[in-house]
């Protein structure tokens, strides 16, 4: 492989998009994630009858200290909300609570607080792929509001419904609040950090 003028070529072939398409220049491609945000029509979720579904890329819904947490040991709790209705692919969720366990996981370590994800992707996205690059306009004239095919599955979240939350001790609020600023920067709506639990531990932080 090699260039010409500008032009690539391959074993002394020109790749121009006359021929391009005798060369197998056409590929299938992904749609961009935004397409998916909007809540639009009902849920497609009845795994039943849907084959071939991905794989949730969420490995873990409850992480650090869960004993202390279901005991109410912890007395800080903090929610991460969303502030539209909107869809989140798991990729974003599990991308959010990556950034977030990570950045509390640092200071307390694995017992000093409590993350959940408390929104599950049921939602099963579809899309109907199309080809694109040379020549790919002669193939891609496919049916209008065409079915799709399974791609990924997305959470149908509310306005005003928690994502995912965090419990841990007073002196560590700060950079639990911090740990959700990241992961709310992950998702595909502005969010709100709300303080649910522990106010009157607070004093002078808030």
């Amino acid at each position: 492989m090699f260039v010409i003028g500008g032009r690539l070529s391959i074993k002394g072939m020109i790749r121009e998009p006359l021929v391009a398409r005798l060369l197998g220049d056409i590929h299938m491609a992904r749609k961009p994630a935004s397409m998916y945000r909007q809540l639009k029509g009902p849920a497609y979720t009845r795994r039943k009858y849907i084959g071939g579904v991905p794989n949730n890329r969420i490995l873990k819904f409850y992480i650090g200290n869960r004993r202390s947490a279901e005991l109410g040991e912890f007395k800080v709790i903090i929610e991460l909300r969303s502030d539209n209705n909107v869809q989140i692919q798991h990729k974003a969720l599990e991308a959010g609570r990556v950034i977030a366990n990570a950045t509390i996981r640092k200071v307390t370590g694995m017992e000093g607080y409590a993350l959940r994800v408390h929104t599950f992707p049921h939602h099963v996205l579809r899309e109907n792929k199309q080809a694109t690059g040379a020549g790919a306009d002669r193939v891609s004239q496919g049916m209008r509001c065409a079915f799709g095919k399974n791609v990924g599955t997305a959470a149908r979240v509310k306005r005003g419904q928690r994502i995912m939350s965090i419990q841990t001790d007073p002196e560590h609020y700060l950079l639990a609040r911090d740990s959700l600023r990241k992961a709310s920067m992950k998702m595909p709506t502005p969010c709100t950090i709300r303080l649910v639990e522990g106010h009157e531990h607070l004093k002078g932080l808030i």
